[in-house]
């Protein structure tokens, strides 16, 4: 996927909430969009460098989003929606085992009471993929959740019936940066999390994560990692 040219470098000062992270730019303080609810502790972190999107719109209340963060010399994507855009580049080019090249993706597709990220069209039939987005590594693994989440938990729950019913899917965690060897499904940081993605790996879910290499040009998953579990 390849970045905007008019990213503008800023200095982190302080998250301001869920949704907007207060920067300075040019030593001027300004908000920043922050399309990620999780807790980012380890990326925004005051004194750090970022990379912002100008985004020009009169609805916005912020003139940026946050894209990248600068972690000890390593760009980290901090949007939780790039995961399914990269997954589905990702398939389309053939760079990921299962998938054929040229397979037609489709987004945000419903299953039952709600919607699955992609649904690739393959010869054995449709197959639901549900992204979720890491950016915390520890001990050089992606942990994942950093916080609780009931809808994840949900989407797992909602893969092991498709599952279940004969239907393929997978769970596919993007880790947003490219120094993490494994993905750790965290029962410590949310038990009830780790329980649905157990269920769903033990209905036939594919439980899959991946890397990625992030520059100021381009975020690109490069390589798949082993998922492996905690608590």
């Amino acid at each position: 996927m390849k970045l905007p040219e008019t990213l503008i470098p800023a200095r982190i000062v302080r998250r301001e909430n869920r949704f907007a992270a207060l920067v300075e730019v040019g030593g001027r303080p300004v908000l920043a969009h922050v399309a990620n609810t999780g807790r980012l502790v380890e990326l925004m972190r005051p004194g750090r460098v970022a990379y912002l999107v100008p985004v020009r719109l009169p609805s916005r209340k912020t003139a940026y989003d946050l894209l990248l963060v600068d972690v000890g010399g390593a760009l980290v994507s901090a949007d939780a929606r790039l995961p399914p855009v990269l997954v589905a580049e990702a398939i389309v080019e053939g760079r990921i085992a299962g998938f054929s090249a040229g397979c037609a993706v489709r987004h945000e597709v419903p299953i039952g009471r709600s919607r699955v990220d992609l649904m690739v069209e393959t010869p054995g039939g449709p197959h639901a993929v549900e992204t979720k987005s890491v950016t915390l590594v520890v001990d050089g693994c992606g942990r994942f959740p950093d916080a609780r989440t009931a809808r994840g938990a949900k989407h797992a729950d909602e893969l092991a019936g498709l599952a279940r019913a004969g239907r393929p899917a997978t769970i596919a965690w993007v880790i947003q940066r490219h120094d993490a060897g494994c993905l750790v499904v965290d029962g410590e940081a949310d038990p009830t999390f780790r329980a649905a993605a157990g269920r769903a790996g033990s209905a036939g879910v594919a439980l899959r994560a991946f890397r990625c290499q992030v520059s100021l040009e381009e975020i690109a998953i490069e390589g798949e990692v082993p998922v492996r579990f905690l608590g």
